[in-house]
């Protein structure tokens, strides 16, 4: 079987060239900002409060704060990554 074709071809990983990176400088701190925003939306509006409540998952909401704490300070430190990598670049 070793010898038989395939009816797709070999998918093959992509080639980065010199200045191709996955996570960018710009990339990095457009998600650290884009998450500290929506983390913070989340935690200090009602809006993830009424929106459990509707879908029937209120018994959720005393555990909010264990998961959308952590999640603001990580985004936070992300963003400020971001903001230092820039910043060294320039």
């Amino acid at each position: 079987m070793s010898g038989a074709k395939t009816p797709w071809p070999r998918l093959q990983p992509p080639r980065l060239r010199g200045d191709d990176r996955l996570m960018t400088d710009k990339s990095i701190l457009k998600i650290g900002v884009v998450g500290t925003i929506v983390t913070a939306v989340c935690c200090f509006t009602p809006l993830l409060v009424v929106l459990l409540g509707v879908i029937g998952l209120s018994s959720l909401i005393g555990r909010l704060d264990v998961v959308l704490l952590p999640a603001l300070a990580m985004f936070m430190l992300l963003t400020g990554y971001g903001l230092w990598k820039r910043r060294r670049k320039a």
